[in-house]
This record gives structure tokens, C-alpha cells and sequence, in this order.
């Protein structure tokens, strides 16, 4: 058994107030025998005035949240999933960018989102993420002390062809950093994350942020770790920011892959003619 801790986030427009609470929440998970701190989508920046948020959008190698979070992990010696942070590309664009920090505080993966979040939603609000991000165009695993683990981000998880891929490479773990709109997280939160979490018979993790952001957005939270037979060992509920803490059993990913082996068993599916 290999003990996490998830930090359910409320961050908001100042990337060092935000690096300051991941740093003391690995801290404290350190203290409290996690091998792994796992973070939620845009931790170290909320900001939807992209104008205002472009002077702490920066390379990676200049960010103070990157750089921050690295010395906790290798101060706390213990891995940190920075769920995302936004970085400048070297096109000048904008990346949602997760990484995979190791106990040395060195950086084990990096994972740029692959699906943008483009919404008209019926509350009102719009989003369009693609305006000021790019894509990101790799699948992307690393191995940690709680096994395989596959990188996503948010609206990643409406997109059931990159948790197959996890499926094929036997991904142990699945994280899904979240800032979920209020509306589609009471409508499909749950049931995405324990689908995914069935088809790949691989854990969840989804660290989240919650509440009213100083931008004045709103987040549904209900950081969550889903076991591979689609079961929930923690909801953190959608009322505050905390640090919460459940386990990684490799003992039980074996045992529902053997009872129910889907992942063996898969075909691919022929095309079909037109008809």
C-alpha cells in the first residue's frame, strides 16, 4: 500500500500565495507518510483576465510556482503531481502544463492537455480555451512510487480514446487535475471519473480545485480517488480547500484485472462500411 495526499485547491491571481499552499501541503503530506502530493488543474495560476494573468505567464524555466514546488519535493523528499500550471511556449503560445516532480525535486514527465476546453454552457458561461493555449500532442506516462502513471488534465476526461491508450500501456494510476465548471461537475463529475477509472482497472486521482476564485469563477471540487473496480475511497466535497490522504493498493489492481480482465480481452473494432 502506498499512502497519497490530494490538495483540493481554491488558487487564485497571485502564482506565490498559490506555490506557499502547495508547498506547505507537501510539507505536510511528507509528515503524515505520503510517498505523493497530487495538485489540481491551473494550481499556480487562476486568472480568466488573460491580459492581467500574461505578466506571470512565463518559461518554464523562469516560473516561481515550478521552481517553488521543486524545492519543497526535494526538501520534503516526497513526489509532487503539479496537476497544471500555465507556461510560455517558445511559439509564444500558452501551454496547460502538468509535471510529475520527483522526491529530488527534479522533473520526472511533463504533460501539456491535449483537449481544450471550447464551451458555451446554458448557465451563460462561455469559455475558450483554445484562444490563448495550444494543444498539447503527446500521451504521457512515468513511472512513481505508486506505479505507471498516466498524465491528463480536466476536459481530457470527456475523451474516452486517451484513457484506452492508458489502458494499453497498463497505467497503474490516472491523474485528473480538475478546475470543473460548477454545472457540468454536478452533472458528470462522478460518473467520468469511475468510468475511466473502470475501463482502464486502474486507479483515479483527481485533485480539484473548489469554490469562488478570485477571478470570480466558480469550481465544483470533489477531489476524488476512484479504486479500478469504479469504487470511491475519498470525495472531499465541493465546500473548501483541504489536504486530504487515501491509499494506492497494487495488490487490488491486480485483482480486478484478473476477475475481470477487459483489458486482455480487448479487440479492435472493424470498420464498418457504409451503408
Amino acid at each position: 500500500m502506498t499512502r497519497i495526499a490530494l490538495l483540493q485547491m481554491n488558487s487564485g491571481i497571485d502564482p506565490d500565495a498559490n506555490a506557499a499552499r502547495i508547498v506547505a501541503a507537501a510539507n505536510e503530506a511528507a509528515g503524515q507518510g505520503a510517498a505523493m502530493v497530487f495538485t489540481p488543474e491551473m494550481s499556480g495560476l487562476i486568472d480568466r483576465d488573460r491580459e492581467r494573468a500574461r505578466a506571470h505567464i512565463v518559461p518554464e524555466d523562469q516560473d516561481r510556482v515550478l521552481a517553488a514546488v521543486r524545492e519543497a519535493a526535494a526538501r520534503a523528499g516526497i513526489w509532487v503531481a503539479l496537476g497544471s500550471t500555465p507556461v510560455l511556449r517558445e511559439d509564444g503560445r500558452f501551454a496547460n502544463r502538468a509535471f510529475a516532480i520527483d522526491a529530488a525535486g527534479a522533473i520526472a514527465a511533463r504533460y501539456d492537455k491535449i483537449h481544450m476546453f471550447d464551451v458555451d454552457l446554458a448557465t451563460g458561461e462561455s469559455w475558450r480555451e483554445s484562444n490563448a493555449y495550444a494543444p498539447g500532442e503527446e500521451v504521457v506516462t512515468v513511472q512513481t512510487p505508486v506505479g505507471k502513471l498516466g498524465l491528463a488534465i480536466c476536459y481530457d476526461l470527456r475523451f474516452p480514446a486517451l484513457f484506452e491508450e492508458f489502458g494499453k500501456r497498463r497505467c497503474d494510476v490516472i491523474s485528473i487535475p480538475a478546475a470543473f465548471t460548477v454545472p457540468t461537475g454536478q452533472a458528470h463529475w462522478h460518473v467520468l471519473q469511475r468510468a475511466r477509472a473502470i475501463e482502464a482497472s486502474a486507479y483515479v486521482v483527481c485533485a480539484a480545485q473548489v469554490g469562488l476564485h478570485e477571478d470570480g469563477r466558480a469550481t465544483y471540487g470533489h477531489s476524488m480517488v476512484i479504486d479500478p473496480w469504479g469504487q470511491v475511497q475519498l470525495d472531499m466535497g465541493g465546500d473548501q480547500a483541504a489536504l486530504g490522504f487515501s491509499e494506492i493498493d497494487p495488490a487490488r489492481i491486480a485483482e480486478v484485472r484478473a476477475q475481470l480482465p477487459s483489458l486482455a480481452n480487448k479487440r479492435e473494432i472493424p470498420r464498418l462500411a457504409g451503408r
